[in-house]
């Protein structure tokens, strides 16, 4: 189905399931939803409710703008098209700052926030040296794979299947997991990605955003894989900062938890949803 912007951009959504409504937002910026499994597992218990953001995947391609403030009104405009008062948040990587930025911006309309895979509250710089150094040496046990990767130009779907094999903890099928990623392919919006990423390195680490998240009374739910390249430390600014939250770490999933633990993360998520307000089990 299509969702139309207050701009009149058009954004490709989907929607299964029963119960109350848990609104997915993928990671990026610059890519699409990849949460049909999330889906599948969640959706006996949730409606829930996918969509590819601006720019990106199957929604209209526009010239913009690319801000957070624009990415927040598309995701009301999602909550506005489902007829919904309140939603819980479900967001990966990317897709996890933005669900906070729209928690922080419309706490009232929010039942909950599960925040995936994120990177936290402090400047991009605190863990961006020790996560290349992760890629660097994760790509590097198979040293044709890094060659390769190497030689490849920007946006080639080859290039981006071994550049997110690195994402998993299962060495021996993160190419096979990184390959089901881009199936379908629908090529990265960098200009998207660029953008947003230099919005993050200015607005990121602020000492307003710290305050913001310290007065946010919505209940959270940090979900992350142990083993994920990003270092796990880096949202501890998140966690502590936030008066409501409660933290699950899978120790044998990397950045895509539900993919290596699926039975964890559906427990943590149910286990979270059912002991707090606004639950949507």
């Amino acid at each position: 189905m299509t969702v139309t912007t207050d701009d009149g951009v058009e954004l490709w959504a989907a929607r299964q399931g029963r119960g109350e409504p848990l609104v997915l937002c993928h990671g990026g910026p610059g890519l699409w939803d990849m949460f049909e499994d999330v889906a599948g597992l969640l959706d006996d218990r949730a409606t829930v409710i996918r969509w590819d953001q601006r720019g990106c995947g199957r929604s209209q391609r526009s010239a913009g703008p690319w801000t957070s403030a624009r990415f927040v009104a598309d995701l009301d405009a999602v909550r506005l098209h489902f007829g919904l008062a309140r939603m819980t948040l479900l967001g990966h990587s990317w897709g996890a700052q933005l669900a906070l930025s729209y928690a922080l911006t419309h706490p009232e309309r929010v039942a909950g926030l599960v925040y995936v895979a994120g990177t936290g509250i402090d400047p991009v710089s605190s863990w961006r040296a020790p996560f290349t150094e992760n890629f660097d040496a994760r790509l590097g046990e198979v040293p044709e794979r890094l060659a390769r990767w190497r030689e490849l130009p920007d946006g080639d779907r080859e290039k981006a299947v071994l550049q997110w094999s690195i994402e998993f903890e299962d060495r021996e099928r993160a190419l096979e997991h990184a390959g089901r990623m881009a199936d379908p392919w629908f090529g990265i919006n960098f200009e998207c990605n660029k953008a947003l990423g230099a919005e993050t390195r200015q607005s990121w680490g602020t000492a307003s955003l710290y305050d913001a998240c310290r007065a946010l009374d919505v209940p959270v739910l940090i979900l992350d894989g142990a083993r994920d390249a990003r270092p796990r430390w880096s949202v501890d600014s998140l966690e502590r900062a936030l008066p409501r939250v409660r933290r699950v770490v899978l120790p044998a999933a990397g950045h895509l938890p539900w993919v290596e633990e699926p039975e964890g993360f559906r427990e943590a998520f149910r286990s979270w949803a059912a002991a707090g307000p606004g639950s949507p089990v």
